[in-house]
């Protein structure tokens, strides 16, 4: 029978055990969440093949209670992408993702790179990593115990660039998790994910309470020594305006419903905000903007699929940033 242990939301289930008792199977980690997981035993061809898309999901529901936290969500995520699931606390990106990650049981219809999470997980974690806000290390554990674990339970980590990535920050081998700062901490969980060969990698607020600078770091080594056209990067954040520019897709999410998807390029296109003089303000009106903001005395109006050469005889025209799109949307959100 597999031995659960736990340190502090290290998780381990192991399902064998060399001659020095060290776990060669299957590891969960993150307190309750999963940060990786591998099942040896299974060949490399009991791995789907590559799909066309690597999320589908299909009125997506689950209820806890009385509440409903997904509400018959839609939503795709195709190969090659960085997807940002946007929404407010309460709205649905951590139950959307623990269903995507095969933590919770749910109604609808989903699929992650061709597997169904909830029948088929083992095999759809030797192709997934997780980060979260929550993930968390027993503090006795070391640089070099956590690298050498992961080494022997993860059939896709390369150590080598594990090392490599560790050797361009001041972790020590020998030094613990309870000597780090949270940056540091998280620092060892990047070098580790991004050193498994997973072609979807799921964070979930995965800089929250860090400085700029590390964040800054975070997002700059994912583009640099992680992401590719064969990976894709599933993302949840409050900080919208540091992720923007790295943004292939954008997904709001509000009480457990899709409410915007669509792709940057097209975000332009799609939206537009003009700044109009007090003479032109209800004309403005009269085309039913999204959203109307005063900034310095002057009327700032929000547009959805309003054509350019309409919106230019009101205004200076221009793209809207995610964060006021964000904003538009939500309103009423928090009333």
């Amino acid at each position: 029978m597999p031995k659960r242990q736990t340190w502090h939301g290290f998780v381990a289930t192991v399902c064998e055990q060399t001659a020095a008792g060290r776990p060669v199977l299957r590891i969960e980690w993150a307190q309750e969440e999963i940060l990786m997981s591998a099942t040896s035993a299974l060949d490399e061809t009991s791995v789907a093949a590559a799909p066309a898309t690597v999320i589908h999901a299909a009125n997506l529901t689950k209820r806890y209670g009385k509440t409903l936290a997904l509400d018959h969500a839609s939503f795709e995520v195709q190969p090659g992408r960085i997807v940002g699931l946007i929404g407010p606390n309460g709205a649905g990106k951590t139950t959307a993702l623990k269903a995507i990650l095969g933590l919770t049981d749910f109604e609808g219809e989903l699929s992650v790179l061709g597997l169904d999470p909830r029948r088929q997980r083992p095999a759809l974690m030797q192709q997934v990593c997780f980060i979260a806000d929550v993930a968390t290390l027993p503090r006795w554990i070391t640089v070099k115990e956590a690298v050498d674990f992961v080494a022997g339970v993860h059939p896709r980590f390369d150590r080598t660039k594990c090392e490599r990535f560790l050797s361009r920050t001041k972790l020590q081998p020998e030094q613990k998790v309870r000597q780090m700062s949270k940056g540091m901490i998280v620092q060892l969980h990047l070098a580790i994910v991004m050193a498994i060969d997973a072609r979807l990698l799921v964070l979930d607020e995965p800089t929250l309470g860090l400085d700029i600078l590390y964040r800054k770091q975070f997002y700059q080594s994912l583009l640099e020594d992680y992401f590719d056209e064969n990976k894709t990067i599933l993302v949840t954040t409050h900080q919208v305006e540091e992720i923007e520019r790295i943004l292939t897709d954008l997904m709001f999410i509000r009480d457990g419903k899709i409410v915007l998807s669509t792709e940057m390029d097209a975000l332009g296109e799609r939206f537009a905000e003009v700044m109009v003089n007090a003479e032109r303000v209800e004309a403005a009106r009269a085309l039913k903007p999204l959203d109307e903001r005063q900034v310095f005395g002057k009327s700032i109006f929000l547009f959805d699929g309003v054509p350019r050469a309409q919106l230019e005889d009101l205004g200076e025209v221009r793209r809207p940033s995610v964060a006021d799109l964000f904003v538009a949307t939500m309103k009423g959100t928090y009333a």
